[in-house]
């Protein structure tokens, strides 16, 4: 399916139950300390693309290893095979993986003692990684990097010889993410500390404490039926499951920033309700560092809606599967909207208009592809590359058909 048609639909289900698949943030952590503890199972692993490339990597015995557009498993990766002792990898991706920059994790590891050059560009993936044991324990970091970087060196620290003593430096990016990294470690009887700007890890011979780990559900990937919820009709119920109350996930922000598009999450027997109760039509602030792949969701919400949106604590998304920030203003601004951006801000103008049948450039970003798929409850429009999907929700389409999306190949 290289793109699709989505026609102008409505729901014919008001009242529909959507399963979604297990967090792929919490899947890749997991499927990384499975191989670590290999005592650890797993349920509701995410069956994403990316989860899905990080489990065949994890179990490839081979000299190359090659994740293609799966970013979080080439920050997890180069600090698993770091710490292989007597194994030699070269770890690369696809072009674009090849231009997203990993310097800042190789150079952490290397504080740590660890033997990674790079192959090609410095700076960038592929890496040659000669893994050994790492004794050294001590490392900084700037605290607005990826958290990513920060969970790879996290991930790894209870089976260095002396733990982890990770210093960040200046405003912590993505607390939320880091904090599932820890609990997730708690979890299985790692024991750790998260005081001012320093995390401590100690480290880790004994069988983990859990041996059974259930995922919980995806809140990214719940974000976009929050979205539709807030572009349908009074009354529009939407379930999903499986959700906890107290999430590990940064992206359980949802549940109050879509308040104030009118709707109303409930949570009942591992699920959560979501009710269209109002409409609100005024503009909408929020500094989304915490949570930042909620942001196209949100801007194409507003940009629906016809309100103003002003977003912060966008910076990482420059490194994204594309520069998001490019990506939003350029597709948007095809529909009619008017989009001023910065280097970690997207300011939405108001406006009416929406124009129909736009074709919609995914540049090999799933979110760009589920994010602007909602607008077709109100013009038609086309989504290039339309499988890109499948990198975290492989069922999307499908799910939107079962609620009356009018989806047509091309």
């Amino acid at each position: 399916m290289s793109s699709i048609t989505l026609n102008k639909s409505q729901l014919v289900n008001r009242k529909t139950k959507i399963t979604i698949t297990g967090s792929k943030s919490e899947s890749n952590r997991l499927l990384l300390l499975k191989a670590l503890y290999p005592e650890l199972v797993l349920n509701n692993v995410s069956n994403s693309d990316d989860s899905e490339l990080m489990t065949k990597a994890l179990a490839d015995t081979s000299s190359i290893v090659d994740i293609h557009h799966a970013g979080t498993a080439m920050r997890f990766l180069t600090a698993y095979f770091a710490i292989q002792d007597n194994r030699e990898v070269t770890l690369t991706g696809s072009h674009r993986m090849k231009e997203r920059p990993i310097k800042i994790l190789v150079e952490a590891l290397k504080e740590l003692g660890a033997d990674i050059s790079y192959v090609e560009k410095v700076g960038f993936p592929p890496l040659k990684i000669k893994g050994k044991k790492l004794t050294k324990n001590k490392v900084t970091l700037q605290a607005n990097v990826s958290s990513q970087y920060i969970s790879a060196l996290l991930l790894i620290a209870s089976k260095l010889e002396n733990g982890i003593e990770l210093t960040l430096e200046g405003e912590i990016t993505s607390i939320p993410y880091i904090k599932m990294t820890l609990s997730l470690l708690d979890q299985i009887g790692v024991e750790s500390t998260f005081i001012n700007n320093t995390i401590t890890v100690k480290p880790n011979t004994k069988k983990p404490i859990t041996k059974k780990l259930t995922v919980e559900s995806d809140w990214s990937s719940a974000s976009y039926f929050f979205s539709i919820v807030a572009l349908s009709d009074l009354g529009t119920e939407i379930m999903l499951s499986s959700y906890n109350k107290n999430s590990l996930q940064g992206d359980s922000a949802l549940v109050g920033i879509y308040k104030e598009f009118g709707v109303e999450t409930s949570f009942s027997n591992n699920s959560i309700t979501l009710t269209k109760v109002s409409e609100h039509k005024e503009a909408k602030s929020f500094n989304l560092i915490n949570a930042p792949d909620i942001a196209q969701t949100i801007a194409v919400t507003c940009f629906a809606l016809g309100v103003a949106c002003d977003l912060q604590g966008l910076h990482t998304l420059k490194i994204k599967e594309t520069d998001r920030l490019v990506a939003l203003k350029t597709e948007i601004e095809k529909l009619g909207g008017q989009v001023d951006i910065t280097n970690d801000t997207l300011y939405l103008h108001p406006s009416n208009i929406i124009n129909d049948k736009v074709s919609i450039a995914t540049y090999h970003d799933h979110r760009m592809a589920m994010a602007f798929a909602p607008l077709a409850l109100k013009k038609s429009l086309i989504i290039e590359d339309a499988m890109v999907v499948s990198k975290s929700y492989p069922t999307y389409w499908d799910d939107l058909k079962a609620l009356g999306f009018k989806i047509t190949s091309n």
